[in-house]
């Protein structure tokens, strides 16, 4: 087993270290790491750290925002600029860029929810959250996607909800991207991206190049244990900072525990001081009163966090319609050195298999190249012993594909529920279907003939058999006997959404198209609970549009 954050380089030191030495040279020759967090907090920013709080602390603001990531970034910025006060919730920590140091073993502990251990109920499906300020923004590997227009003209025709189609949502998009500079990558794709590109070229499939959200980037490839030069334009180096420059203040370690309901309104906001570790609280209550209150936690802790505070559902909808894209891997070794810890993680897709499988048709699914770090392959490939040391062993040969599945459009399609434990802690049931299982099987196999169209010598499908085929026929054959049922099949997801759905009929969505809760006159969500379906592609593009939309309109109500 690799030690964590390590893995051979070509020269014969660790990833991490060939990487640190690369920004050491660049930074030796001139370029300097300014960093904004840095900065700010020697400019007087205000920014309290719950976990070292003495007595218990009461707040007031316009608004509160309980979040900081794409949504909350976002929303605060908006409303700041309005002139509008504004008070930050975060749980997770305040790190910085001179705080990444490249080690897996760091970031998944500081920067993840739950050390990037989050599972579904039964374990079946290992869940990438962020849980730090700027939240999955910090972390996630800048690919930026605007929302598929089916995924739009599904929204419309099957849940009413209009003022989000493509002209609709143009604007915003376009204010985001030139702000954020999500822009075409256009440095070539690292090999293991690469090879997805000639794999799909090959057997005449539709592939295209990500964009990004960089600036200036240094293409180390480590921007899922946060970005170390800044290039990422993430809401840590963006929205954050300029909120906080306009007199926000942002409270981290702070788990908002409940919303306190009064008739048709929300009175407060109750939160508990974290410890360092993030799981324990630390004996302080922090209380906000504010005009509005705005749940921008993500799809699983805003709808338990309305849950915690019985927000009134009268049609028991709160936390179901929760969607993941549940992620398959395939695995495959190349007679070339890939080095897929080098290099922007992500820069080619193809959306073939999206395109050929309408929504009501069987699942269709994206397809990617992730970055193949250490640990996260360790922890991902199946098996044990020698046969899993011997796959560790060929980490630079090794190429990696993932399949994204878009769910909740189909009527077998229906997502999980968020339910809270004993504690008031969350928890995501996800029941994977013979449907899903279907799209499964037919996406393990159309990465294994990519794979095998771009050189692999061998392909290993990510499944609890952990079968290493050498020849195509072979594998198209195993696949199709695998026994696919949960937590024989490995899946991941980084993309939650859905759980407090956006929509006009208060029977079938949580908020209204405004993002303001059916039943309480000052309660928004701004998020990615808001889809009412997962949307088939990664979401952070997506929520920042739809946020920027939401808390315009909010601050121009606000402002009268």
């Amino acid at each position: 087993m690799t030690a964590p954050g390590t893995g051979p380089t070509a020269a014969g030191t660790t990833a991490p270290e060939a990487a640190s030495s690369m920004v050491g040279m660049r930074a030796q020759a001139g370029t300097p790491i300014v960093d904004p967090i840095r900065t700010g907090l020697r400019e007087g920013w205000k920014v309290i750290d719950a976990g070292t709080l003495e007595r218990d602390l009461t707040l007031e603001a316009d608004v509160v925002i309980v979040g900081t990531g794409a949504g909350g970034g976002i929303a605060a910025e908006i409303l700041c600029d309005a002139g509008l006060t504004v008070v930050m919730i975060e749980e997770g920590p305040l790190k910085s860029s001179g705080d990444f140091h490249m080690l897996e073993n760091e970031a998944y502990r500081d920067l993840y929810q739950e050390s990037a251990a989050r599972k579904t109920a039964d374990k079946a499906i290992n869940i990438l959250q962020g849980r730090c300020v700027g939240g999955g923004t910090t972390v996630n590997w800048t690919s930026s996607f605007r929302t598929p227009e089916p995924t739009l003209a599904w929204w419309e025709s099957a849940f009413g909800i209009g003022g989000f189609g493509p002209s609709d949502l143009a604007p915003w998009f376009d204010r985001v991207e030139q702000q954020l500079g999500v822009a075409p990558w256009t440095i070539p794709a690292n090999a293991n991206n690469e090879a997805l590109a000639t794999g799909a070229e090959k057997l005449g499939l539709h592939w295209g190049t990500i964009r990004r959200n960089v600036r200036g980037c240094w293409n180390l490839g480590y921007c899922g244990l946060g970005c170390p030069t800044n290039a990422k334009q993430s809401m840590l180096v963006t929205t954050i900072p300029r909120a906080l420059s306009r007199g926000a203040t942002l409270v981290t370690r702070a788990r908002a525990a409940r919303l306190v309901v009064r008739r048709d309104r929300i009175d407060a906001l109750e939160c508990l001081a974290m410890d360092a570790s993030g799981t324990a609280t630390a004996g302080r209550r922090i209380t906000v009163h504010a005009r509005d209150y705005v749940s921008a936690a993500g799809a699983i802790n805003t709808p338990a966090l309305l849950l915690r505070s019985h927000v009134p559902d009268p049609y028991g909808i709160l936390g179901l319609r929760t969607f993941l894209h549940p992620t398959v891997v395939s695995a495959a070794l190349m007679p070339q050195r890939i080095d897929g810890f080098r290099g922007a993680p992500q820069s080619i897709f193809s959306d073939h298999f999206v395109q050929t499988a309408p929504p009501s048709g069987p699942m269709g699914f994206k397809l990617e190249a992730p970055p193949v770090h250490p640990v996260l392959a360790a922890i991902t490939l199946p098996g044990h012993g020698r046969e899993h040391a011997a796959w560790m062993q060929r980490l630079p040969n090794m190429q990696v594909l993932i399949a994204l599945l878009r769910d909740g459009f189909h009527a077998d399609a229906i997502g999980g529920r968020v339910r809270l434990a004993a504690d008031g802690t969350p928890i995501l049931d996800y029941a994977l279907t013979p449907y899903i299982f279907d799209g499964i099987r037919r996406a393990l196999t159309a990465m294994a003939e990519i794979q095998f169209a771009a050189g692999a010598t061998s392909v290993m499908p990510v499944h609890g058999q952990g079968r290493n085929y050498v020849h195509l026929d072979a594998a198209r054959a195993g696949i199709a006997k695998f026994d696919l049922r949960p937590r024989a099949t490995p899946i991941v997801s980084a993309h939650v959404m859905g759980g407090a759905p956006l929509g006009p009929d208060p029977r079938r969505a949580v908020v209204d198209p405004s993002g303001r809760h059916h039943q309480l006159a000052n309660l928004h969500v701004v998020d990615g609970s808001l889809f009412p379906t997962s949307i088939g592609a990664n979401p952070q593009l997506s929520i920042y549009a739809i946020a920027a939309k939401l808390a315009t309109a909010l601050a121009q109500r606000l402002r009268g």
